[in-house]
């Protein structure tokens, strides 16, 4: 495409010196472009041009009394002061209101009017701001009980239409008590930037340091509760969520703006001292739970001190309050103070991690109280205080020192838990082979007591018996016949028979009567009795008052089958005695005696020749009752007793 055909699109943009109309409207084009230029620059460069900020300039600060309602005073009363002021100083036990006046003039450059900005830092307590008699501000209690402005920075833009020509001045009213260092914190005028830069600054370092660490304290001092709460043995956990308490209260004192609850501005002050005591002494008791400290007479001291202190402040006269106060707070920062010093010793003796982690935030925490402490006793020079910026990373701290804590037990539970689960296991298996072998001992056992069972059931049943059909023979005068013989044989499979079924009660009858109980007895032995010339007697009530049960009838018969064959086998006895008594209707007595040769009872026993005896006192005990046995020459007693149920069939 040859150069020339481009001509006609290139006019659209530059003017051709051989067309005059397309020259024109170029030549408008780049006007209608410069004048755009232009007013883009003045719209970018504008608000440094509109908005020149104005500067002041302090001429003078004064001071004076209010009169008897609060208002301005004249003007002699004026005195010149600095600020920060403290009147205090100037007027000793004043408590009233007092007012600032601050004659300025505001400096704009080029002679344009411009707002001015008013930064005012503390009022200590309560107060109000005019500007050339109108007012910007005023606290909402200016009578006791106050607002509390000490440590509520306030930043105001001051409008043109309040300024002056010349000379302007900021009135400002302060209402204070003496007992609380009353007066005025900075005033700043000036520039709106930078001023309001620095509210921003006092703002963050005065009021959201205070608000994140109260915020901060009493959330984990819930958490430290709730986990007191579970596991109440973790002491430490618990008294960190007391003195988290109180450090938040401490705090509130500077955030609150509010008397509520107080009466008036002396109560507040109270409230805050004792509140940084028992802070103090729970901090103490803290460290000493976490440290494991065992300090009896330290914190019985500390919680008498610290009673001490609590009632002072609560009592004190209201001249003498500020001489308390400063008492009990240079009291309890020493507590604190040495507190903080004598925990790391301890940490570096027991070398626990925890423990050397706490110590560090303690000694940082001290580091930064003692600079602080002495900037507010006025014994360094310093614009800084640091408690704001160090109180929450050293409480965060101590609560991942905490945290570290919680979780070493945690773990320690978790090993203790798998220790306990092993040691279970291990106990089970052992349970389970001791019961095995206590089973196989039990049922060993068993048989043996069957077998000394059988073998007394044997020896006081049929050996009984068998017993008294040799003396019926040997006492007989002639032969036994057949059908005595057989008789004897009869009686004999009998008491086979019974002493078979005596396991049990289930096959055996309580006799309806005592008599009729002791009738088949009586029977038996009388026949041996008469041929032997001895003389028997056999007491028994007529009816039961409440009768035994028949494991006792049957214990009964064999104990009375047993001491007649001992007396027929060994006594030589010429008398015997049975009784049957019922003194109670819960008791039954049996009492066999008789005039024989006797025995030694102490030595039978030991000696364990006996089975009969060991028999007889087996059966009784085994029914729950007692046998008791007494023997000299020429009389041998046996007396047992048991007891009985009213409800027993």
């Amino acid at each position: 495409m040859p150069r020339q055909a481009h001509l006609p699109q290139a006019r659209c943009f530059l003017a051709h010196p051989g067309d005059p109309r397309r020259a024109v409207a170029g030549a408008a084009r780049l006007r209608l472009a410069i004048r755009l230029a232009v007013l883009w620059l003045a719209l970018a460069f504008s608000p440094v041009w509109a908005q020149a900020e104005c500067t002041a300039q302090v001429l003078s600060i004064q001071s004076a009394q209010g009169d008897a309602e609060g208002g301005r005073p004249g003007p002699d009363a004026w005195r010149p002061v600095t600020l920060p002021d403290d009147w205090t100083a100037r007027w000793p036990d004043y408590s009233g209101t007092a007012w600032y006046r601050i004659d300025w003039r505001a400096q704009c450059p080029d002679g344009r009017a411009g707002p001015v900005a008013l930064v005012l830092e503390s009022v200590v307590m309560a107060g109000e701001v005019y500007v050339n008699d109108a007012r910007i501000w005023s606290d909402p209690q200016l009578s006791e009980p106050l607002s509390r402005s000490w440590n509520m920075p306030r930043y105001w833009l001051i409008p043109e239409a309040l300024m002056r020509d010349g000379v302007n001045t900021l009135w400002l009213r302060v209402v204070g008590v003496a007992e609380q260092t009353p007066g005025l914190g900075p005033v700043y005028l000036g520039e709106p930037g930078p001023l309001l830069r620095r509210y921003e600054d006092l703002r963050w370092r005065n009021r959201t340091l205070f608000m994140l660490n109260l915020i901060v304290s009493a959330v984990l001092g819930g958490l430290c509760f709730c986990i007191w709460l579970m596991r109440r043995e973790q002491r430490a956990f618990g008294w960190y969520a007391l003195m988290a308490l109180f450090w938040v209260l401490f705090i509130a004192n500077v955030l609150v703006t509010s008397p509520w609850p107080f009466a008036d501005s002396i109560g507040a002050a109270r409230a805050n001292a004792m509140v940084l005591v028992l802070y103090v002494a729970c901090f103490c008791i803290f460290t000493w739970r976490f440290g494991e400290q065992s300090l009896p007479r330290t914190e019985k001291a500390l919680w008498i001190l610290s009673a001490a202190l609590l009632a002072a402040v609560a009592l004190a006269p209201r001249a003498q309050l500020p001489e308390v106060r400063l008492a009990a707070v240079l009291t309890a920062s020493a507590i604190f103070f040495a507190n903080c010093l004598q925990f790391p010793f301890h940490a570096w003796r027991t070398r626990r991690p925890e423990n050397l982690m706490l110590a560090a935030c303690l000694l940082v925490f001290l580091a930064v109280s003692v600079h602080d402490l002495l900037r507010i006793l006025k014994l360094i020079s310093s614009d800084t205080a640091y408690t704001p910026f160090t109180s929450v990373v050293v409480t965060l701290c101590i609560s991942a020192v905490l945290g570290l804590r919680h979780a070493r037990n945690v773990r320690r539970i978790e090993r203790f838990s798998q220790d306990l689960a092993v040691g279970i296991a291990q106990a089970r298996t052992e349970l389970a082979t001791t019961l095995e072998r206590e089973h196989a001992l039990a049922l060993a056992n068993a048989r043996l007591q069957d077998r000394l069972q059988i073998a007394h059931d044997l020896h006081d049943g049929l050996g009984g018996s068998l017993v008294r059909m040799m003396a019926a023979v040997e006492q007989a005068s002639q032969p036994v016949q057949s059908q005595q013989f057989l008789s004897m044989l009869k009686l004999l499979r009998d008491d086979l028979r019974q002493t078979i079924d005596s396991g049990s009660s289930a096959g055996v009858k309580v006799p309806a009567t005592p008599r009729e109980w002791i009738a088949p007895l009586r029977h038996r032995f009388m026949q041996l009795f008469d041929e032997l010339e001895i003389r028997a007697s056999w007491a028994v009530p007529a009816q039961w008052r409440t009768p035994p049960s028949a494991l006792q009838c049957m214990a009964l018969t064999r104990l009375v089958e047993e001491s007649l064959v001992n007396v027929l086998k060994h006594s030589r006895a010429r008398r015997v005695e049975l009784a049957l008594r019922q003194p109670e209707s819960d008791s039954l007595e049996l009492l066999i005696e008789d005039d024989g040769a006797g025995f030694d009872v102490a030595a039978v026993l030991r000696a364990g020749i006996s089975v009969g005896m060991r028999s007889m006192h087996t059966r009784i005990e085994r029914v729950g009752g007692r046998l008791e046995v007494a023997s000299r020459p020429g009389r041998t007693a046996l007396t047992a007793t048991l007891a009985l149920r009213a409800s027993q069939p």
